[in-house]
């Protein structure tokens, strides 16, 4: 079942984040969530990502989180813990943490990256796979950046579900892709708790 300092496990409030590690299933998972609870769905890599790779300055990337967050209702899937989780799960009522081990991650990551440079799948804009890019030891490499941020991600996840900073935040922590379709299947809506000041 889902780790979760709630009562009920499978009530969340309106304003949901996903994170996870990357081909983890964040955006399938957001995106079935906001679907099931009528919700609407915040990408953050496509609020990122220019044309041809280049990275969306800081301001305006906050800008464009700040805008879609505005209006309560939505589920929005992504880390960018620098710069975009402190506002993200500020507004959140829960977080939903895709804490799958490495053997189900890297696997996928291949695939996925197979998949979309042998399709030329668009990617937010004018963007397209680089599949070479994945197979060096650098951080554009999903491989390397999977390896390298999983167990610090692990531990800075873990650590903020006891930090006092998001109390009045729920935590959903799965495991597995099977307890992710548990959670769609029996997941519902409620009004969020008042935070405390």
């Amino acid at each position: 079942m889902p780790e979760n300092a709630s009562a009920e496990p499978l009530a969340v409030g309106p304003n949901i984040s996903v994170v996870g590690d990357s081909c983890s299933g964040k955006t399938t998972t957001a995106a079935a969530l906001a679907e099931r609870l009528v919700l609407r769905h915040v990408e953050l890599d496509a609020l990122s990502w220019q044309p041809n790779w280049i990275p969306t300055p800081d301001e305006i990337l906050l800008e464009g989180v700040r805008e879609a967050i505005a209006e309560p209702g939505w589920v929005i899937d992504g880390n960018y813990g620098r710069i975009v989780r402190p506002l993200t799960w500020a507004a959140a009522d829960t977080v939903v943490w895709l804490d799958f081990p490495l053997r189900i991650t890297l696997p996928r990551t291949l695939a996925r990256s197979w998949r979309r440079w042998r399709t030329r799948e668009l990617l937010w804009g004018t963007n397209r796979e680089r599949l070479w890019e994945h197979l060096l030891p650098w951080d554009r490499s999903l491989i390397w950046w999977t390896l390298k941020s999983h167990f610090r991600r692990r531990k800075a996840y873990a650590a903020s579900m006891t930090d006092p900073q998001w109390e009045g935040t729920q935590f959903v922590r799965l495991s597995s892709p099977a307890e992710v379709e548990r959670f769609l299947a029996d997941v519902r809506l409620v009004e969020p708790k008042a935070k405390s000041a």
